[in-house]
């Protein structure tokens, strides 16, 4: 009996801390200066079987659909928890350009300055548990933050509604996570 009761309690104790640490990264509120955002959803981005990252996304008015909070210009912030040992800076700048290329419809050339200051945050590295954040907000554009440390700041909402198309658009890098992010 005590060989079946050590693993079901630590088995516990696992399940209980990772759903701690779902709950730091992805908090029900997140307050944007004096503006709350309300956590949509969250998803996982699953590549050949396996894990990459969870991503959070955090809107104003949950009741908004995909193609509202991209094209808004409206306060919104995505979380991306890298939780595979996998990705490296070079798989992220390569799966980052192919998202841009999806969410452009092939035409990235008009915000090409600014998707080359976004991947830079990138090369400076990439790790399992890493948290970046993408701050949209109107007056400002797009902040950068890597586990709470600001990087980059991107203006103009051509560059969000890109960056917020390749998880939220009509040809998203993964429609199952897209899906996830929508599901309340």
């Amino acid at each position: 009996m005590k060989k079946l009761l050590i693993p079901i309690i630590l088995a516990f104790f696992s399940l209980n801390a990772m759903s701690q640490n779902e709950t730091e990264v992805f908090p029900k509120n997140l307050k944007i200066e004096n503006q709350e955002l309300q956590l949509k959803g969250t998803g996982t981005r699953v590549k050949l079987w396996m894990d990459m990252y969870t991503l959070g996304l955090f809107v104003s008015d949950i009741k908004q659909d995909a193609s509202l909070v991209v094209s808004n210009n409206e306060t919104a912030v995505v979380r991306l928890n890298i939780i595979s040992g996998l990705i490296t800076a070079e798989k992220m700048d390569k799966a980052i350009r192919e998202g841009f290329e999806k969410s452009t419809q092939g035409n990235p050339e008009a915000i090409q300055n600014e998707i080359e200051a976004f991947l830079n945050v990138f090369k400076q590295g990439v790790e399992k548990e890493d948290l970046f954040q993408f701050t949209y907000q109107p007056e400002a554009g797009t902040s950068i933050s890597k586990n709470g440390e600001q990087l980059a700041n991107i203006e103009g909402l051509a560059f969000k509604k890109a960056l917020w198309g390749i998880w939220l658009g009509k040809n998203p890098v993964d429609k199952k996570l897209k899906a996830e992010l929508f599901k309340n």
